[in-house]
């Protein structure tokens, strides 16, 4: 391992912004996964090209990279990448756990309430005709069930984690050149990874594993990045300006009548630029990176305040609030097919659904602080 990145390791402690943004990003994911929803115009999607899939998945790789850092160096790397490895597991048993209690409640609903069109919604079609092969390819990650692709994708990208790992504690800059440039091969070859019964993943790993290497190379270089930040305002001001630019680009995609008076910039915003991670959405996500850096340091008062606790306990907790999320997407959109047709039930649905995965996190947080603690002696 390289001496700066056992200084910087040996520095540093877990970020209390990464709890956060993983929590934030968890509110706007419940969000976006119920379809006509007038309180979803709140989340990321709507004020730029990032969305919180793609915050999801940089701070995800800023963390992984201080907390299994530290653990390599403290405990060496084999004993770490058994510990990724245990992760991993964890990952792909919570998916095939809600993989499986998905297809279940999506098709009973649809066949106790008369709403068919919900199974070709979610993407779980073929479990009424070839249940047992839909099932197999799930097991294979190779299903596209509606709000599971990001937990594929986390599964993928945990999978390529320990190599890129090792490599970035020895060769940051090496590693991160390793990762454009399969981001740009899998862009020109067209790789991917096949989906059942037809397709490819909705997230291309091979190209949003760029994220989350550039997560853990500022992870690394954060020091060295507050600097630079701190004597180059006019970087600040092209970050500024870029985000300005995606604003109008996105508003104008949801505004005819503003999008006839704009020039054609050629970017489109369709879902195969997401799904292959469209390099204007890598240069947005950075520039909100440096900015936030720079605005919003480790030590900033607000991140002690009650009112952002809620957000960073599901940050912290962010597996279980994910898994919850999923859940009540669904009971949500279920509810405002069936009912009655008003801002009030969406907001209402929206709400309740958000407190519900804060509750939730809290609990879990608590019963696991209770597993901690010493038990009395027999007789005490």
């Amino acid at each position: 391992m390289k001496l700066f990145a056992k200084k910087i390791l040996a520095a540093r402690s877990l970020d209390p912004r990464v709890d956060l943004l993983r929590g934030l990003a968890n509110w706007f994911l419940f969000l976006d996964h119920i379809p006509h929803n007038v309180v979803n115009f709140i989340t990321l999607r709507n004020f730029g090209f990032t969305g919180a899939t793609d915050i999801f998945v940089f701070v995800t790789g800023y963390a992984a990279t201080i907390f299994f850092g530290r653990m390599a160096l403290e405990r060496g790397f084999v004993i770490t990448s058994t510990r990724m490895l245990r992760r991993l597991w964890q990952l792909y048993a919570a998916y095939v756990v809600l993989f499986v209690i998905y297809i279940d409640i999506v098709s009973n609903v649809a066949a106790q309430y008369g709403t068919n069109e919900i199974i070709d919604e979610y993407n779980v079609i073929g479990i009424v005709d070839h249940p047992i092969r839909t099932l197999m390819h799930g097991l294979m990650l190779q299903a596209k069930p509606l709000n599971l692709d990001v937990l594929q994708l986390f599964i993928a990208l945990l999978v390529m984690f320990p190599p890129m790992l090792w490599l970035m504690l020895r060769r940051p800059n090496f590693a991160l050149a390793g990762s454009v440039a399969l981001y740009v091969a899998s862009r020109v070859f067209d790789w991917s990874l096949p989906s059942f019964p037809t397709g490819s993943w909705y997230f291309n790993p091979f190209c949003w594993q760029l994220l989350s290497v550039l997560g853990a190379w500022f992870a690394l270089s954060g020091p060295k990045l507050t600097f630079t930040l701190q004597r180059l305002p006019l970087l600040r001001a092209a970050a500024a300006t870029y985000l300005v630019f995606a604003l109008v680009v996105t508003l104008a995609a949801h505004a005819p009548a503003l999008a006839a008076h704009l020039p054609d910039f050629g970017i489109s915003l369709s879902p195969t630029e997401k799904e292959n991670l469209a390099f204007y959405r890598v240069i947005h996500l950075l520039a909100l990176a440096l900015l936030f850096t720079y605005f919003v340091p480790r030590d900033w008062a607000p991140l002690q305040s009650k009112l952002l606790q809620p957000a960073m306990k599901c940050g912290e907790e962010w597996l279980t609030s994910f898994c919850v999320g999923v859940f009540l997407s669904f009971a949500a959109h279920f509810v405002l097919i069936t009912g009655p047709k008003s801002v009030t039930i969406q907001v209402l649905v929206s709400v309740s659904g958000i407190a519900m995965m804060t509750a939730i996190a809290y609990y879990i947080s608590w019963s696991r602080r209770q597993d901690g603690r010493p038990m009395l002696r027999a007789g005490a």
